[in-house]
């Protein structure tokens, strides 16, 4: 890619980047169902991937080890879509005008992203995300599933990575 090139592919972005304070490209309703879409989307997706049913069937069409690789790659896709196509909402949702409520927020956000952190490092990623499973199908060794547990906070809530996540949001 040439320099020019290069600067005029980024230029273009630049200019298609969104923020939080993007203006409206189209009617709030319109940007509603759009947004309530590309969640519903990914939420299908993430579902429906995950069910037995699926993964029996799926696996017919690609080999049992890519599976969850497979799974976490369109799930990735959908968030980029998610990111790309994104419309931008007008209006105040809420507003915080005491300190205490602020500082309240604040450490809310705090926490969660302690409780994200935390939770995060409990779980194998190497096992999640589909990679020992395709590293062992490599090495022609058997694919054992790890142990289920439920570390700490796991222990308390179905999915504390995802309440972290709430929070922090």
């Amino acid at each position: 890619m040439t320099g020019h090139t290069y600067l005029r592919t980024a230029s273009y972005f630049a200019m298609r980047a969104k923020s939080i304070d993007s203006e409206m490209e189209d009617s709030p309703g319109q940007s509603l169902l759009t947004n309530v879409g590309l969640l519903g989307l990914f939420a299908i997706q993430h579902s429906v991937m995950a069910r037995q049913w699926f993964k029996r069937a799926w696996t017919k069409v690609v080999p049992e080890p890519a599976e969850r690789s497979t799974y976490v790659l369109f799930s990735g896709l959908l968030l980029l879509l998610l990111f790309w196509q994104w419309r931008p909402m007008s209006g105040i949702i809420w507003d915080v005008n005491r300190s205490s409520g602020r500082f309240a927020l604040w450490v809310l956000f705090a926490t969660g992203w302690l409780i994200a952190l935390t939770t995060n490092f409990l779980i194998d990623h190497f096992d999640l995300f589909g990679l020992r499973q395709v590293y062992l199908h490599l090495r022609r060794r058997k694919f054992a599933p790890i142990r289920f547990k439920t570390p700490g906070p796991y222990q308390c809530v179905r999915h504390p990575l995802y309440l972290g996540w709430l929070f922090a949001f």
